[in-house]
């Protein structure tokens, strides 16, 4: 807050000084006019405006009150000099009216190098306090100047009055306006905030939903149906690692998922793709699943985009295992120069895609969610008794660091 009424109180100087400067010019200019006034008051009036303009040079540069002061003092002695000026006859009377080029100098100078003052006016109290003084003098050496001797003449007063009424009210305006920014940019600030909360709150829900989805969930469909086509060791050994999981996540540990698929509350080491896939081929493997990975090659992945490839790769295994009929699966693992691509397929029963329950997590959040996170996708296709294929793309982002070596082997 303290940095934006800074740099108001600066915009408001540089304003100043700006206003200040030009009408000083046009005054000089105005009282050059041939017979405009006498040597001597043209000499004294030119440099009773060099001295206002140095003023508000100085405004804009510190603003303190003195130079406000100065810039009134010269520029108010420069208009009742204006308004006694004995013109070319060299007489000071009441018969004589001062020239279009003084009255008009007189108004720029009132109007105009004065007036601007008033946009600093509601900067402070003092400040406030210093320029409604300099208003009444200078509408009071305005009108004193111009005091018509032969026909009323009230433009120069009105206008002197008309701008600095005008400038003090848009000096108003922008000091008003600060604190409705401030409070516009902290409401903003307020509802980004609780957007973002609200958004952290549904990624972790999905990451819990995934969780249990892909651990605890499965551990148990494979209680619900005896650990059919699992023997009874791969069963205790998931079960432990999900029970050990659930310990550490009612300490208040956050999970992090691992290479192979399953998730962990420590620090995971980098690991080659080789050695990563092998583990999800051993996994599988002491569940019954025999894995055949086909491509070979090496890829670099941002972690991210890896744990969300590996993650759906595992669950997509898990679904083979789980509901294809069938003791093996092929995954063929590809890239191009921007996309890296795994295809698994099985000769099992297959299904019907359009009678498939939307509400099941399975698919839907811990393959496509999870790789959609990352830029990703997945297609499936499946028909019954022909089998499943699923097409699972990321994106390979060879600029980014951290990468992680992911390496296929078809020899394996």
């Amino acid at each position: 807050m303290q940095r934006i009424l800074k740099e108001r109180d600066r915009l408001l100087r540089r304003t100043v000084r700006f206003s200040g400067l030009g009408s000083c010019a046009f005054a000089a200019v105005c009282v050059l006019l041939p017979g405009a006034v006498s040597v001597l008051t043209l000499a004294a009036t030119l440099a009773l405006l060099a001295i206002t303009a140095i003023a508000h040079y100085f405004i804009g540069e510190r603003g303190t009150p003195l130079w406000s002061a100065i810039c009134l003092v010269s520029g108010n002695f420069a208009i009742l000099l204006l308004g006694i000026d004995p013109g070319e006859s060299g007489m000071v009377g009441v018969d004589r009216d001062p020239s279009i080029a003084a009255v008009a100098t007189i108004s720029v100078i009132g109007a105009g190098t004065l007036g601007a003052l008033a946009l600093m006016a509601t900067v402070s109290l003092p400040r406030l306090v210093l320029l409604g003084l300099g208003f009444l003098v200078t509408c009071a050496s305005v009108a004193v100047s111009t005091a018509p001797r032969t026909f009323p003449d009230s433009t120069p007063l009105l206008l002197t009055i008309a701008a600095w009424l005008a400038i003090g009210a848009a000096g108003w305006w922008i000091a008003q306006s600060v604190p409705r920014v401030m409070q516009r940019i902290a409401s903003i600030g307020r509802a980004h905030h609780a957007e973002r909360l609200a958004s952290e709150a549904e990624a972790q829900r999905r990451q819990d939903a995934r969780l249990l989805h892909d651990t605890v969930l499965a551990t148990l469909t494979l209680l619900a149906h005896s650990g059919v086509g699992v023997s009874a060791e791969a069963l205790r050994h998931q079960a432990a690692d999900d029970a050990k999981l659930l310990r550490q996540l009612r300490l208040g540990g956050v999970p992090t998922p691992q290479r192979s698929g399953a998730y962990t509350l420590e620090p995971v080491a980098e690991s080659a793709l080789g050695n990563t896939l092998e583990s999800v081929k051993q996994r599988f493997g002491r569940m019954g699943l025999d894995v055949k990975w086909h491509g070979s090659g090496q890829v670099l992945l941002p972690s991210d985009v890896l744990d969300a490839f590996l993650g759906a790769l595992g669950e997509c295994l898990e679904n083979v295992r789980r509901h294809a009929q069938v003791s093996e699966a092929d995954v063929t693992i590809t890239d191009d120069e921007h996309t890296l691509r795994a295809m698994i397929t099985d000769a099992g029963v297959g299904f019907n895609l359009g009678e498939v329950d939307p509400a099941r997590l399975g698919f839907a959040e811990s393959v496509v969610g999870r790789l959609r996170e990352v830029g990703g996708n997945a297609r499936l296709f499946s028909s019954p008794g022909a089998g499943t294929t699923v097409v699972l793309e990321v994106p390979k982002n060879d600029e980014v660091f951290g990468h992680e070596q992911l390496r296929s082997d078809g020899a394996r």
